[in-house]
């Protein structure tokens, strides 16, 4: 019986905090820490709270890490005058904390943003990774739709006020609404409570100034496409790619990319778009499982 308790235990998940390079680094973790580790880092416009119904699903064979960038969710929040925001600098605090757990070998799930700042930490450190969980996070210029595309490019050509506007809105609430609901099949599956927590912490004073330059540094990631794709014909990590079929931001010719460095990975279509776990959680749980579980 006291095995089922610590077992059960070891299910819940604990909401802790870390210091790295000065900064709070809030991150959520269950399952066993002997169990294989999956390092789960969350997109744009939200936090480690996407994958608050995954990760209860996983911790019975799985150890799980899902921290908050700097400037999301419940991790520091700096002004941009005292922190500069690029994916670099992102990454190098994901980092931090995994060294300071002593992670040597993790899986890495990503979406969204959660894919420059792991692939990053891939590109670095190979030998640590022992695998890919890919949900809509695109590492090819065919995966690009034209929806960011309009919305980033003027930015990246010229930053003004006029070119800022749209990436201003794509964070505002009815583009963080968007995000969520966008390619649902039933948007009242989707919980409302998604976008606003996710809004609340972005109308945070300067909040949504950072995000504009996160947006504007999007473009280190293109440039890094090229030496990510060499990294996975080089390494080929196991792979699983769960992808939601109706994602305008990051589209299907992006999952499909994938298979010509990684021709082993399993592609699962998802009938969701940007986000597909609220109504997906169980179909990606299982599928993990199928491809990383004992």
């Amino acid at each position: 019986m006291a095995s089922l308790t610590s077992q059960a235990q070891s299910q819940l998940t604990s909401y802790r905090t870390a210091t790295v390079n000065g900064r709070k680094v809030f991150y959520r973790e269950a399952g066993d820490p002997s169990s294989p580790t999956i390092v789960l880092l969350h997109g744009l416009p939200t936090s480690s709270q996407m994958f608050r119904e995954l990760i209860p699903a996983l911790a019975d064979q799985f150890h799980l890490i899902a921290p908050d960038y700097i400037g999301f969710g419940h991790s520091d929040a700096p002004s941009r005058s005292d922190f500069k925001y690029t994916f670099d600098n992102l990454a190098a605090h994901v980092r931090g904390l995994l060294d300071q757990l002593g992670l040597t070998s993790y899986i890495l799930y990503m979406q969204d943003y959660g894919g420059p700042v792991g692939f990053r930490l891939f590109a670095e450190n190979p030998e640590k990774v022992k695998g890919f969980i890919i949900q809509n996070a695109n590492a090819y210029m065919e995966g690009v739709g034209d929806a960011p595309k309009k919305v980033l490019m003027p930015l990246w050509e010229k930053r003004t006020p006029e070119t800022e506007k749209p990436a201003r809105d794509f964070v505002g609430l009815e583009g963080t609404k968007f995000h969520w609901l966008v390619g649902a099949k039933d948007p009242e599956a989707v919980n409302p409570d998604n976008w606003i927590i996710d809004q609340a912490l972005l109308d945070r004073p300067g909040v949504q100034d950072y995000q504009v330059d996160l947006l504007e540094n999007y473009k280190s990631n293109i440039a890094l496409y090229p030496e990510w794709q060499a990294a996975f014909r080089t390494h080929k990590p196991r792979t699983l790619i769960a992808w939601g079929k109706k994602d305008p931001f990051f589209v299907p010719p992006g999952a499909e990319a994938y298979l010509r460095d990684l021709p082993e990975a399993k592609l699962v279509w998802l009938d969701a778009g940007h986000f597909v776990l609220d109504e997906n959680v169980h179909i990606v749980a299982d599928e993990i499982k199928a491809v990383f579980g004992r």
